[in-house]
């Protein structure tokens, strides 16, 4: 067991590179000494993981073997390196120990992703492009205007919140929702989850940022997207099983007017081991794709370790962390 006379320990288990390193310590500063596990021989591994006053993972069932998982029990937090976690085995990790998400360590990043993609669909530049591929020079047809429309925002978080800040510098008008009904963000109209009819209504732009969790898998549907305006433009940053696939297919084709655009999808290589789709979404004209990357952005990775490394300082200091997960949200 770990010396009580020592620093707690916290146990990184996946591989982090110089630049990386040197964001968590800075993070840590003296509270704490760090095990990198992908360094540690096969025999350490074991007293390492036993000893941890916390976890640093990225997806801790690749990254520790199922006879480790019962050694972290006593580890003051098990903190996520991704925003989402939908894809962890909760089940398999030992009851009562406490596990945060990395809420809003990509926001910034997400949020220009967002606003990029809100522009290309608004301004018609994925369509004109072809258009003039095929030599049509569509120069009077008609584009959105961003100012003064309404952005609606699903998921009021760190991703939300900083898509409506960026957004309101394109002078949208900000209605949002998330599970309190309420922010200290300036937003011209919040809600909670019962409101959402009312925001599938109103919005323009409308973003999902919300967590997947039982009650958000595939909220939105055919009567929802019926719902929408029929120009509106929808952005998933979040998680594609929010969306029912077949019936935003079956929207798309009878609206041409309506734009998807997709960073998420249902089936994902990192958390699925391949990407899937049941139809041809980017062979549509009102669909952008983009391969769930709006978190990939230079900088974004050494934002996020120095939030979670902060999160775990935190946790082994003795204060309590942000953003752990509660029951409802954990789905397997």
């Amino acid at each position: 067991m770990h010396n009580s006379s020592l620093p707690p320990l916290l146990v990184v288990t996946f591989g982090v590179d110089a630049r990386g390193r040197r964001v968590i310590a800075d993070a840590l500063g003296d509270t704490a000494t760090v095990a990198y596990l992908p360094d540690l021989q096969a025999a350490a591994r074991s007293p390492a993981l036993a000893s941890a006053g916390a976890l640093l993972t990225g997806n801790i069932g690749r990254e520790l073997r199922a006879d480790e998982l019962p050694m972290i029990a006593h580890a003051r937090l098990v903190q996520f390196m991704s925003a989402g976690v939908d894809h962890i085995a909760f089940r398999e990790l030992p009851a009562g120990v406490p596990m945060a998400a990395n809420r809003g360590a990509y926001a910034a990043a997400m949020a220009e992703h967002v606003a990029a993609m809100a522009l290309a669909a608004a301004k018609r530049l994925l369509v004109e492009h072809r258009n003039l591929g095929r030599g049509e020079f569509n120069q009077f047809v008609e584009t959105h205007r961003l100012a003064g429309a309404v952005c609606g925002i699903f998921g009021f978080g760190g991703i939300g919140v900083a898509v409506a800040r960026l957004m309101r510098c394109l002078g949208m008008r900000i209605q949002a929702i998330n599970r309190r009904g309420a922010t200290g963000e300036a937003v011209e109209w919040i809600g909670s989850p019962a409101d959402l009819p009312q925001l599938l209504a109103t919005s323009d732009v409308f973003v999902i940022a919300t967590p997947l969790t039982g009650s958000t898998e595939r909220v939105i549907g055919a009567a929802e997207l019926r719902a929408m305006k029929s120009d509106a433009i929808l952005v998933n940053v979040a998680r594609g099983e929010i969306v029912d696939q077949d019936a935003l297919w079956t929207h798309l084709r009878a609206n041409p007017r309506f734009t998807a655009c997709l960073d998420a999808w249902w089936i994902e290589p990192v958390r699925h081991g391949a990407f899937r789709v049941d139809h041809p979404f980017v062979e549509l004209p009102n669909v952008i794709g983009s391969p769930h990357n709006s978190a990939s952005s230079a900088g974004a990775r050494e934002d996020a370790l120095r939030a979670a490394a902060e999160n775990c300082r935190r946790a082994l200091t003795g204060e309590t962390p942000n953003h752990l997960i509660a029951p409802d949200e954990r789905l397997r």
